[in-house]
């Protein structure tokens, strides 16, 4: 082979290789799936069987109800040492699957944003579970929720989102809408309170985007 041919050749090899690894730097993107909002209603988080003689607080079975994230479901207590759940509700506590609380990877933040704002989840910043403190914070304006004494109502703050590293390691996002039965807009005493209504994005994919 002449020069001058073997220049050719090597030229459009050259040409052929940036082609391609231009197709593959793309793929990714190509390839992304936006996932899907999804609507969990009425999930019951011990919900209230009488009040306390002393302090008038209701009170409940003290259960936890565990949930899957990953597959949009109740998970049995019988289940609660695994990794096949998310989260945890009991009243106002969510725990998540880490730390003092499960043996998966779980942790959480609490971020003041608009839900629809929350287009990747924080590559650091995460919380897990202790003996004595949770990663998703308690107490009234604390964390996701204000509590107005005069009507014994759990309010969702809003812009506030959740962010959960799952059991597995994956991601969700997630904004709390009721602490009451049926959602109402103006939940009175007539409402029965302890049951969360909430939407959430998971990635299944294992990166830290939504969109």
């Amino acid at each position: 082979m002449n020069r001058s041919l073997f220049s050719t050749s090597l030229a459009l090899l050259l040409l052929l290789l940036v082609a391609v690894a231009g197709c593959d730097s793309t793929s990714s993107d190509d390839e992304f799936e936006v996932p899907e909002v999804t609507l969990a209603e009425d999930i019951p988080a011990d919900p209230v069987t009488g009040f306390d003689p002393v302090t008038g607080q209701p009170v409940g079975a003290n259960e936890y109800t565990f949930y899957s994230l990953r597959e949009d479901e109740i998970v049995p207590r019988s289940d609660s040492a695994s990794t096949e759940w998310d989260i945890a509700l009991k009243a106002t506590t969510i725990l998540t699957n880490g730390g003092a609380s499960g043996p998966g990877s779980g942790g959480a933040q609490v971020l003041e944003i608009l839900f629809e704002e929350v287009t990747e989840a924080p590559a650091s910043g995460y919380a897990t579970d202790a003996a004595d403190a949770r990663a998703i914070p308690t107490g009234s304006g604390n964390g996701w929720y204000n509590y107005n004494p005069q009507n014994n109502n759990i309010t969702p703050i809003p812009g506030r989102v959740i962010v959960v590293r799952c059991a597995d390691g994956t991601y969700a996002k997630l904004r709390i809408l009721s602490y009451y039965e049926g959602a109402p807009e103006t939940p009175t005493s007539d409402d029965a309170s302890r049951y969360y209504t909430f939407e959430y994005v998971h990635q299944p994919d294992g990166s830290r985007r939504f969109e």
